[in-house]
């Protein structure tokens, strides 16, 4: 059971999705940046039974809150999490990791909640794609892959920023809500290997608004998640 009483941004589609569909071949070293509720390192922990996860949430009420569902849940001994920004985090750790995750904040001069935390966890004055990008290229490992959520405005952004660091395109998925709908998210993995890449696939999460689709339910079947 996550809990997400304390934690600004509660446990979302976007973090489900991206905990399932996020893969590196055996991995030993996993990172979590923006972990939240922590749902997401606990997936790959899941999925992953000989990987350390490291996660970094800057937010304290979020950090304390992830730590309680590590603490509680089968993978505490493989899973650590730290009270810091990315940026300062990524500068002062020697550590490289195989895969590093992150559905990070990416709204910009948009109207702001009155939680600090929320903003915080939506807004990416605390953490630009820049900064993001700048951290990533430092942390990973030259087979590792460093896999991201975002709005197809905000991962159009994401790319073109890409252009001008050494990490390139390896996987992408469209994620829409219904079949009529436009794609609302988008699912990409970035790694140091310079191949054209192409669609993975396309996923529907409901055949309506009451029913959720038989594609994302073979996603988050194997996840032990109140979702």
């Amino acid at each position: 059971m996550i809990r997400q009483d304390r934690c600004a941004m509660k446990l979302s589609t976007d973090a489900v999705l991206l905990g399932a569909l996020s893969r590196q071949s055996h991995p030993e070293m996993i990172l979590d940046i923006g972990m939240g509720t922590g749902v997401i390192g606990l997936m790959l922990a899941q999925r992953y039974p000989i990987a350390r996860v490291h996660g970094v949430e800057l937010e304290p009420e979020a950090f304390s809150q992830a730590s309680e569902n590590i603490q509680e849940s089968p993978w505490k001994h493989r899973v650590a999490i730290f009270n810091d920004s990315f940026q300062h985090f990524s500068q002062n750790t020697d550590q490289k990791y195989d895969l590093i995750v992150s559905n990070p904040p990416y709204f910009s001069n948009h109207l702001k909640s009155v939680d600090p935390g929320r903003n915080v966890a939506l807004h990416n004055e605390q953490l630009s794609q820049k900064d993001l990008l700048k951290g990533v290229e430092q942390l990973l490992r030259k087979n590792g892959l460093f896999w991201l959520i975002l709005p197809p405005r905000e991962m159009g952004l994401f790319k073109e920023n890409a252009q001008h660091s050494r990490l390139y395109l390896q996987h992408r998925y469209l994620i829409r809500d219904q079949p009529h709908h436009n794609p609302h998210r988008e699912i990409c993995s970035y790694g140091m290997d310079p191949k054209t890449a192409e669609l993975d696939a396309e996923i529907t999460l409901k055949e309506n608004p009451d029913r959720y689709s038989q594609a994302y339910h073979e996603l988050v079947t194997d996840f032990l998640l109140h979702h």
